[in-house]
């Protein structure tokens, strides 16, 4: 426990899980140290990428009419677990993927949690082995599931699952099924389970969605005014600025020390964490604060988690404890901004943005000093 609360004393953020089903475990492996995979805004999704998912979103209707609700981040949320957006890879102008993103071979070897004998079904033309089958591509489609569902996004008269633009039409086109309304929790649900029959799937690509949308409405400011609406400003003028261990303070970004519960670094970093960015950002207004978050929480007038996230407003510092209701144990801080959203510096390998309150485990309330 002395460890624990150590740690804390800087300011960090506990690894999100990342599950990825049997199905589609790469050959790479999955990220699992922080990294750009634990990322939660459009910021962390190749440009190429993003632009396949608001195409697809597009073309959908041709093809589903009655298919209502898909939006990017639902293909987004997908692709995320499956191949973290195909991060690492090439994509080309037209949309092609390489080197192609191969799943392990669904021979019941149980690599990779493969534990059922698929056979194979297109004679290596998609997954490039004909004696198994195994997922192919950034939305992770078996072989047989694609030729029920591939459309040509991009007009060449080819639909590869290798190509970003035709995967990911595919993706909507087998999400909307014959016509579902994904505006509903219920259908949504629905949709992501037939990608794949894991609750914990759903749960975790649910988790995904809902931080790509906080991301993806952004704040409205223009309701807010003086310090409230100054402090969140100076929050937001930090986006895309990396995470530093221990960075950040009154005056902006600096390096920060060694090291994270994982062992990431900060001296090299020029950044801020996640106490540090609340420090900038309130003291924009002239508040000082502690710089730790467990210390921050005993700032203000403190806002019980008992009452929920909908008693926060903007301006807010919203906390995460390991052990919620024991301040001590708080291990992370961000700014609320309205919305069901914060500005957060979320962990090592990450980038300040938008995320869904969500987003961190463990909500412990918030403080209120403005």
């Amino acid at each position: 426990m002395v460890v624990l609360l150590g740690f804390a004393a800087v300011c960090c953020a506990v690894p999100a899980g990342n599950a990825i089903s049997a199905y589609v475990a790469l050959k790479t492996g999955a990220q699992d140290d922080g990294g750009i995979a634990e990322g939660g805004s459009a910021a962390d999704i190749p440009p190429r990428m993003l632009s396949a998912y608001k195409k697809a979103v597009q073309q959908v209707g041709k093809h589903v009419p009655k298919c209502q609700g898909m939006r990017w981040p639902i293909l987004a949320g997908i692709a995320k677990v499956e191949s973290n957006h195909a991060v690492g890879r090439t994509i080309s102008a037209g949309g092609d993927i390489r080197p192609k993103i191969y799943g392990v071979l669904l021979n019941g070897s149980g690599a990779g949690g493969n534990t059922t004998v698929f056979p194979d079904t297109d004679n290596g033309k998609w997954d490039g082995t004909s004696t198994w089958e195994r997922a192919v591509g950034p939305f992770q489609f078996l072989p047989s599931t694609w030729e029920g569902v591939w459309k040509d996004a991009g007009g060449d008269k080819v639909a590869d699952p290798h190509n970003a633009d035709d995967a990911a039409l595919g993706a909507a086109k087998y999400l909307c099924g014959n016509g579902r309304d994904l505006t509903k929790r219920s259908q949504l649900k629905a949709a992501i389970l037939q990608y794949n029959h894991s609750n914990e799937y759903v749960a975790n690509v649910l988790g995904w969605i809902d931080q790509y949308t906080a991301a993806a409405k952004g704040p409205d400011l223009k309701s807010l005014s003086g310090k409230v609406r100054t402090v969140i400003e100076a929050a937001l003028s930090q986006r895309g600025v990396p995470y530093s261990w221990g960075g950040g303070n009154a005056n902006g970004k600096s390096t920060g020390i060694c090291c994270s519960p994982s062992g990431k670094s900060g001296a090299s970093i020029n950044g801020f964490d996640c106490s540090g960015l609340t420090t900038y950002a309130y003291a924009k207004v002239g508040i000082s604060l502690p710089r730790v978050a467990s210390a921050q929480a005993g700032v203000g007038q403190r806002i019980p988690a008992s009452l929920g996230t909908l008693a926060l407003k903007p301006g807010d510092l919203v906390f995460y404890a390991t052990a919620p209701g024991r301040d001590q144990t708080i291990y992370h801080v961000g700014i609320y901004v309205g919305s069901g959203q914060m500005v957060n510096a979320a962990r090592p390998g990450t980038v300040v943005r938008l995320d869904a309150v969500s987003a961190m485990s463990g909500y412990a309330g918030g403080a209120r000093l403005l």
